[in-house]
Order: C-alpha cells, then sequence, then structure tokens
C-alpha cells in the first residue's frame, strides 16, 4: 500500500511539471517525499557555553512516531554520556548536567535508540544529534611572545623595525569575539616616533618615524595593546612590551690629533715603523665605527711607503716597504687621509669629508751598494767539461763608489774560483750533472757578492745558476745484485736496473749475459730489453751460490758490466731459504726444550763415564794439553797397561805398515815418511804407541819393551797434529796430541837425554830430574781440552820450551861434560 501510494505522487509530480498546472515545486515535492519516511526528526541542539543555571537543565526531547501503542525506553550514548548529557527513558528529554567549554569541545555527537522495555530489541534503527556548543567572549586575545628585546642599529634607514608581533584569540573564528586590533598605548622616550602597523591574521609591525640619534637615548621602551570585538559579557584585552637597544653606528668622523708629523729614516733601508699617527672618535670603542682606515692620499707614487693601523691602539703606521737610492738627503711630503671601516651615516643633509693632514719624512742619503746588471744570471754548459774556462763575467755599477773586489759567497760544491777583481768565474773542477749539489732542475748556483769603497762599505749579491747539459757519463747499474731464486729450473728472478743519466743517455736498458757459453746454457735473459727483465734458469741446478756476469746497455750502447750474486736454493713459505732462519725468527719453546734435553743427555753421558772409567788407572794413556778427540770407551772390564809386540816397519813410498799385537791388525797405507832414527831405552818403562799420520805430518812409531826394550822413533815434517794408538788388552784408544802436549815434550826430553854432541846413543846421558805439575787433578782427560789447534809448521818452540826446560837443559849439559 505505502509502495502503491508513493508511486502515485511521484506520478502526479510528473504531470504536474509536464503541464504546468501544480501550484507545487519540484522542491515542494522532494520535501513532501522525506517527510512520507517514518523516520526520526533530527535537528542540532545549541546550548551555551559556560551558561550560568541551575544544573541539570532539559536542552531538548527526542520524538519517534513508531513508539505509539508500545512499550519502549530511550537509551543514548557518545561525546559526554553521561558525564555531561543524559536523556529520560520514558519522556525522551535530554539534559545537561554542568557547563561546557566551546574552547575544550565545540560540538558534542551522540547516538541514541528506542527499545522495546520486554524484548530490548530496537523499535527502529539507531539514529544521532548534535550537541553544538554556542561561542561566548570568555578568551582574551594574547600575544605570543608578551616580552620582545631586540638590538636596532642607529643606522637604520627602513621603514619598518626588526620587531614582529603576533597575537591569537581562541574564540570561535570569524566572530566578534576573535577579531582583534592592536594599537600602541605608550613610548619612552618618546622620539623618534614609533607605530604600529597591523596587518590580517593576527600580525602587526613597528615603523619608524624619523632616525635615532645613540649619544641622545640608546634604549626604548614600547607598550602595546591588542583587544577584540566581542561584547558578550564584554571586549577582552591584553598587552606586551618591546625593548628597543640603540646599536651605535658610525654617525662621528675620525680626526687626527695634530695637523702636522714629521720623520727621517735612512735611504736604501726599509723599516717597518717610520713614525705614528693619532686620531679620535666619538662613536663607541672598539667598534667598526670607531676603528679607524688610514689612507695615504698623495706622495707615494712609487709604493715605496705603507701606512696600516695598530689594532690595539688604533694608530696609523707609516712603513718603508721598498729601498730607493736618492743622490742627496732629500725630503718627501706625504698626505695622508683616514676614515672608519663602517661607513658614515648622516640622517639627514650632505655626508661630512674625511680629514687629512700632511707627513715631512726625511731620507738621509747613504753610500748606496753595488747594482749588478742581473741579479740572476743563468749560463749553459755541458757537465764534465775541463776546468779552467771563464764561464761567468758579471755587469756592475755603483753610483756613489768604487767596486773594490769580488768575493765568491757560496759554492757548495768548491766547483769554480772568483777573480777578486773582474769577478770572473772560472771552473776548477769538472761539473757533474748528477752530484747531490745539483738540483733536480740540473742547476748548480753560486752566489757572488760586489763590495764597494763606501764607508761604511756597500755589498750587493748575484746568484749565477749553471744549467748542466747531460753527457753519457754513467753506466747501467743494478738495482739489486744479490737475489735469492726458489726452486730449480724455469724459475725466474726480475733484475731491475738503473743509469744516473738522464734521457736519451739511461734505458730501457738492453740485457746479456757475460762469461763462456757453458754460463748461456745454464741461463737465459727474458725480455732482453726494458727496465725489468727476468733471469730464467735453463737446467736444474745443485743449491749453492752463483755469481752470473751481466752486461746492461744504455740507449747509445754504452755498457754496464754488473755480477750478480745469485742464490739457488730451496724456500720455505715465508720465502727464505731452508736451513736459514730469518734474523726476526725466535729460538721458541720446542728448541729451548731440545736443548735442556741435549744438556741432559750429554751430562748423563758424563757421568756414566766416571762411573765406568773414573777409579780406574790407564797406564798407556799419556796426559795431554793439545788437540784431542773423544777417546772410544766401549770395551767392559776397564783399562790395564797395555803389553805389545815389537812391531815391524816397511818403508817405501806405497808400503802398507802392519802393527801385530796379537789382538787386532791395522793396515795404513804411507805415501811419503821420513828418515827413521833408531835407539834404546833400557832404562824407558813405558806402554807401546804407534802414530800414522798423512804426508807431511809428523809420523812416530815407538815400541817400548819392558826392562831394556830396544824403542825405534821414526821422525819426519811435522805439521799440525798427531795421532797415537795405544791399545791395552781389547781396547784401541785413539786422540790427538797437540805439539805442546805432555806425551810429545816427554819425547823431546827423551830424545835430548839420548844425544851427545848431536849423536844418538842407547844409553841415557842423565836421568832428568822430576817437576811438579799442578794442572792435572784427575786421570780423566778434560772435556774442556776437546778442540782442534792449528799450530802450522813452525818448530822453533822445540829451541825454547820455557824457563823449567831451560834450567834442565843446563843440568843435563853439565852431566854430560862430566
Amino acid at each position: 500500500m505505502r509502495i502503491t501510494t508513493l508511486f502515485l505522487l511521484v506520478a502526479l509530480a510528473a504531470m504536474v511539471e509536464c503541464y504546468s498546472v501544480s501550484k507545487y515545486s519540484r522542491r515542494s515535492i522532494r520535501d513532501l517525499l522525506v517527510r512520507s519516511k517514518r523516520r526520526w526528526v533530527l535537528s542540532t541542539i545549541e546550548f551555551e557555553e559556560e551558561q550560568e543555571a541551575k544544573y541539570p537543565v532539559e536542552i531538548s526531547r527526542m520524538y519517534n512516531d513508531k513508539t505509539q501503542d508500545k512499550d519502549f525506553r530511550f537509551v543514548i550514548n557518545g561525546d559526554g554520556v553521561p558525564e555531561v548529557f543524559t536523556i529520560d527513558e520514558s519522556t525522551g528529554a535530554v539534559f545537561a548536567h554542568k557547563k561546557v567549554d566551546r574552547e575544550i569541545t565545540p560540538l558534542y555527537h551522540i547516538k541514541f535508540d528506542v527499545l522495546d522495555r520486554k524484548t530490548g530489541e530496537k523499535i527502529d534503527k539507531e539514529l544521532a544529534f548534535d550537541v553544538a556548543i554556542k561561542d561566548i567572549n570568555d578568551n582574551p586575545p594574547k600575544f605570543t611572545n608578551p616580552e620582545i628585546t631586540t638590538d636596532v642599529k642607529e643606522s637604520i634607514r627602513d621603514r619598518y623595525l626588526p620587531v614582529t608581533l603576533e597575537v591569537r584569540d581562541i574564540d570561535q573564528e570569524n566572530t566578534p569575539n576573535s577579531e582583534v586590533t592592536i594599537t600602541m598605548l605608550s613610548q619612552t622616550p618618546l622620539e623618534p616616533k614609533i607605530n604600529v602597523e597591523q596587518s590580517s591574521g593576527g600580525l602587526a609591525r613597528l615603523t619608524l618615524k624619523g632616525c635615532f640619534d645613540y649619544d641622545k637615548a640608546n634604549k626604548y621602551k614600547i607598550v602595546v595593546e591588542a583587544k577584540d570585538h566581542g561584547t558578550k559579557p564584554k571586549a577582552l584585552s591584553s598587552t606586551a612590551v618591546v625593548n628597543l637597544n640603540i646599536v651605535d653606528s658610525n654617525t662621528h668622523q675620525p680626526r687626527f690629533k695634530e695637523r702636522q708629523y714629521k720623520g727621517e729614516a735612512m735611504e736604501m733601508t726599509t723599516n717597518s715603523s717610520v713614525l705614528r699617527v693619532a686620531v679620535e672618535d666619538k662613536d663607541t670603542p672598539n667598534t667598526d665605527a670607531w676603528r679607524a682606515k688610514y689612507f695615504i692620499i698623495a706622495g707615494n707614487e712609487e709604493g715605496i711607503y705603507n701606512l696600516e693601523t695598530d689594532p690595539k691602539t688604533n694608530e696609523g703606521i707609516l712603513s718603508i716597504i721598498k729601498k730607493k737610492n736618492y743622490e742627496h738627503t732629500t725630503l718627501i711630503n706625504l698626505q695622508i687621509s683616514v676614515k672608519n671601516i663602517e661607513d658614515i651615516f648622516v640622517c639627514a643633509g650632505a655626508r661630512p669629508p674625511a680629514d687629512s693632514v700632511n707627513i715631512t719624512l726625511k731620507m738621509i742619503d747613504t753610500n748606496d751598494p753595488p747594482e749588478f746588471e742581473k741579479v740572476i744570471a743563468n749560463v749553459y754548459l755541458k757537465e764534465e767539461e775541463e776546468p779552467g774556462k771563464v764561464l761567468f763575467t758579471p755587469k756592475v755599477k755603483d753610483v756613489d763608489s768604487n767596486i773594490a773586489r769580488f768575493v765568491l759567497v757560496d759554492d757548495p760544491a768548491n766547483w769554480v774560483a772568483i777573480d777578486g777583481k773582474t769577478g770572473e768565474i772560472k771552473a776548477t773542477k769538472k761539473m757533474d750533472r748528477e752530484s747531490p749539489f745539483v738540483d733536480q732542475e740540473n742547476v748548480y748556483k753560486v752566489i757572488i757578492a760586489a763590495i764597494d769603497d763606501g764607508e761604511p762599505p756597500a755589498t750587493s749579491t748575484c746568484t749565477v745558476n749553471f744549467h748542466l747539459q747531460d753527457i753519457n757519463d754513467n753506466t747501467p747499474r743494478l738495482l739489486n745484485n744479490s737475489v735469492v731464486i726458489c726452486g730449480n729450473k724455469d724459475s725466474k728472478v726480475m733484475l731491475r736496473a738503473n743509469d744516473s743519466d738522464a734521457d736519451p743517455y739511461s734505458g730501457p736498458f738492453s740485457f746479456s749475459l757475460g762469461g763462456d757459453e757453458t754460463l748461456k746454457q745454464q741461463w737465459k735473459v727474458e725480455p732482453k730489453y726494458g727496465e725489468e727483465v727476468g733471469l730464467v734458469s735453463l737446467k736444474t741446478l745443485p743449491y749453492r751460490n752463483y755469481s752470473i756476469p751481466l752486461v746492461i746497455m744504455d740507449q747509445q750502447n754504452f755498457a754496464g758490466h754488473e755480477t750478480l750474486e745469485l742464490t739457488v736454493c730451496e724456500c720455505d713459505e715465508n720465502g727464505f731459504c731452508r736451513g736459514k732462519k730469518p734474523l726476526s725468527s725466535s729460538f721458541g719453546a720446542v728448541g729451548i726444550g731440545l736443548a735442556i734435553a741435549g744438556l741432559l743427555a750429554f751430562l748423563l753421558l758424563l757421568l756414566m763415564f766416571l762411573c765406568e772409567y773414573g777409579p780406574k788407572k790407564f797406564e798407556c794413556v799419556p796426559e795431554d794439553e793439545g788437540n784431542q778427540t773423544l777417546i772410544p770407551y766401549n770395551q767392559e772390564g776397564g783399562g790395564s797397561p797395555c803389553t805389545v809386540t815389537e812391531p815391524t816397519f816397511f818403508q817405501t813410498p806405497t808400503d802398507n805398515i802392519i802393527v801385530t799385537d796379537g789382538l787386532k791388525q791395522a793396515t795404513m797405507k804411507l805415501t811419503e815418511t821420513a828418515p827413521i832414527m833408531t835407539y834404546d831405552m833400557d832404562t824407558y818403562n813405558s806402554s807401546a804407541s804407534t802414530m800414522f799420520q798423512s804426508p807431511g805430518m809428523y809420523q812416530q812409531s815407538e815400541t817400548v819393551r819392558s826392562h831394556g826394550a830396544r824403542n825405534t822413533m821414526r821422525y819426519s815434517t811435522w805439521q799440525t797434529n798427531r795421532t797415537n794408538t795405544y791399545r791395552g788388552r781389547s781396547s784401541i784408544y785413539q786422540h790427538s796430541l797437540s805439539l805442546r802436549s805432555d806425551q810429545r815434550l816427554e819425547n823431546q826430553i827423551d830424545r835430548s837425554l839420548h844425544m851427545v854432541d848431536g849423536n844418538l846413543v842407547d844409553y841415557p846421558v842423565d836421568q832428568p830430574c822430576t817437576y811438579a805439575y799442578e794442572g792435572k787433578d784427575s786421570v780423566c782427560q778434560s772435556l774442556d781440552e776437546l778442540s782442534f789447534n792449528n799450530l802450522g809448521d813452525d818448530l822453533q818452540f822445540l829451541d825454547d820450551l820455557g824457563p823449567k826446560f831451560q834450567t834442565l837443559g843446563q843440568l843435563c849439559n853439565q852431566t854430560t861434560k862430566k
């Protein structure tokens, strides 16, 4: 039914529009359609802020057409519920329970429903209403910065001062409550006039009419008011204070304290302070408005003088920065002026001129120094030219004196000499371009001086630059002539050469091997041309050191002959030859442990030796002090007196000597022996010993027979060592005896005792005396004596055996004569 009615109304409205017979407009029909819906009738509720009333206050009442003949209740929720707003469930009356502030919450959005009391179901769709808070003028306009302090230059010319004011009113916008007017309340002092110019948006600026005068007032205080246009309950306002600090500007010109200045100086000299000038200025000290700048207006056309400011005293300092020669004492007139760093400021009228004064400077004439035609002279020549040639003759003039002499001031390498009268420079030595006294530009510098005969004598100097042209006077050389090759065949080492000469007398170089063809079969140079080449091994070579001759030629085929010391070895991972440690290697914990273990093993062997052989006496082992070797103690049972049979000797150039004692036979091949000397020693009781040595060594064969045995001794050329073989039971002991050993001395003494007038006899001439020997306290040989010593072939020491043996010889000679 409802739908049918809706369509009929729409059709009727269309017909009225088409035929213009309806008294309803299209808008009226649209309103009719809206009102035909059974919905909530809503509106925005207005509630004034800060309202004075007896709360709660009813502000509106809700109604719904679907509640007819139904048991229902109203429910609301949303902004301010239930703190500010509530509803009567039965009547739909909406209440406000306290004051509200629009500046905090300008609008409350509240949702409400109508529910069946029994079932709690919604009778109609959920709708909402707004509570708009009505504004009143309860907030005054406020300055964002209520007090401003700023500096303003005295010389400000702009219309606006550097001060901006901003005002805000939080009442509702675009209403009289938030509309603000900014005005000037007061100004101290009153001149010059300062105003406020307001712009839109609550902004304002201060304007100036006229000029500040720092000398009259340097501080200003301005009070500004901002007032709104509200009337309910009334208009509100606030103020701000602006403090202006006037900064002094240059409003006063500096003036010289004196109107005339005088000074004097010597000619041909510089002077950093000839005289000082002072000014006075009324502006603030130590500011740019006070600091002075001095100028020379006239009299300094040649740029000889300079005028600058002393930053501490603000005085002007006149100085002479260039030397000038005056023929006579001369008066110089200078006109100077002064102004400030900051430009002068004039509020009205013309700018005053800068102050200026005159300076009279007396330049005193002195002896002028000689003047070289060229202060720096250049001479070009080839290096290594023969000395004696005149290289340079200076040209000098002196306006008021005569040149007395020339001297050589600086000649670093002592290559030249100067003629004291003419100043001629001659070379005394060949000049070498590669010398450390020649700079990188190939220039050798010499300084000479000319001295006149004035009073006092004056001196001037000249620098002579000798430009040395290069010649090919240096051969190429290896940068490193000692290298190591790690590995063997096809191994390569890089070689670099250098030539002290410059291009085209230097590299790139040609490298080649010197020596015979054998060397070229072992090595090759690859490539053969360049700054750096490689040396390659062609075959497997033994690990050792090699000396390889090289020929290196420069671009002009000027050859240099170098010898490369090369080591071929097996290298470790660090590039060092194995078996050789780098200098930086350390012994390490493992090495220390091995050293301690070896020392302990040595001590253990020594202890075993002492325990095994210490208590026993080896009669066949003679004492020895010279070069010794270790005696093999490898037989059990210890030692006992040695007994041997008399050996038989065979002497031929290639004979073998056989020694037989019934225990062991030893055969040694002798290439050369000395003539045999035979003698008997009936009273000599000792063990048999046999010593064999290579050609040129002392050889001795001794057969000692107890109780009158016959002794045979063979002597040949004595050299450095000898070897005795001692046989006892089943042990053979062999060690080296030095020339000064006890055994050797004993044999010498024994031979001397059997000599009468140079002939050997079979009986002893005299019995030797016994002398105490303090050096032996053990039957064991000392391990400290295990050393080797070369004493040469000199046998003269046998003729002079010391004081003891000289005494013994005298006793023997006396006995023989008897």
